[in-house]
């Protein structure tokens, strides 16, 4: 795929009650949350819809870039409340359900670092602990001006801990301690500004902004893209000189791929490249 203005008006369809499922003609896939009444939580069901759709648009030839959306007043509001109460009635007050909840969290948190396919998030309304973790998992993330982000588990004593991986991973130190310990709503200018988004846009225009930037970035290499996602999260968590190594090693054995050999070419030849995607 060579151009970012690919047709979009055929698309296929696929949906469950509280996920929707779109692939557009250029390689673009929504997600998007539809759990409205819910606020879009992160329900047990919700991980399983999720995790599910996106293990799918990992083997998926057709699917070159995913996007994140949801329906309703809220992104996402974090794990069901209902459900992390009903979990305490059992014998043992809640402790194997928490247990599988944030395991299962924590592994769809991953699940979206280590996916072989680039994940923007688009976001309206407000996306809250467990929904804002899940924005700064995502490896690009556009907002509506309207939108805002917090980690607000300290209002009800429980410290958003496992959204803390994700937010300190994005965010300075500061800026993640003071939304951890104040639980404030940040607005989506200020969530631009600390680096916990790419950008905050006019409502009208987010799903424009959006959508072009996926399509821009499905019109690249998906062999190249896979690449230097899982290279960029590996290094960041290694020391200097063995980053530089590592990053040295996977230089080399791109250049070897057929896709930068096309690429190469196609930029001493002044011509666009034909990706074969290998």
């Amino acid at each position: 795929m060579n151009s970012q203005t690919a047709e979009l008006s055929h698309s296929t369809s696929v949906s469950s009650d509280i996920l929707l499922s779109e692939t557009f003609g250029n390689g673009v896939l929504r997600l998007t949350l539809n759990d409205a009444k819910r606020r879009n939580a992160l329900s047990d069901e919700m991980m399983i819809e999720l995790s599910q759709s996106l293990d799918s648009a990992a083997s998926d030839k057709a699917v070159r870039v995913i996007v994140l959306a949801a329906n309703g007043p809220a992104f996402c509001a974090g794990h069901d409340l209902k459900q992390i109460k009903a979990g305490r009635q059992s014998d043992d007050k809640g402790l194997a359900y928490f247990t599988k909840v944030f395991a299962n969290c924590a592994a769809l948190m991953q699940k979206i670092v280590k996916h072989p396919k680039p994940i923007i998030a688009e976001v309206t309304g407000i996306a809250t602990a467990a929904g804002c973790q899940l924005v700064a998992s995502c490896d690009l993330a556009v907002a509506a001006k309207s939108s805002k982000f917090a980690t607000p588990g300290v209002h009800i004593g429980l410290f958003c801990s496992t959204p803390m991986v994700a937010l300190s991973r994005n965010v300075s130190n500061k800026h993640a301690m003071e939304m951890l310990m104040a639980g404030d709503m940040l607005s989506a200018k200020k969530a631009a500004n600390i680096g916990l988004i790419n950008k905050a846009v006019k409502d009208t225009k987010l799903n424009k902004v959006t959508m072009d930037l996926a399509a821009k970035i499905a019109s690249k290499s998906t062999m190249t893209l896979a690449v230097g996602k899982q290279a960029f999260y590996e290094q960041r968590e290694m020391p200097l000189a063995k980053a530089y190594q590592y990053a040295s090693d996977v230089m080399v054995q791109n250049l070897l791929k057929q896709d930068a050999i096309e690429g190469i070419n196609a930029f001493v030849e002044k011509r666009k490249p034909e990706w074969t995607d290998q």
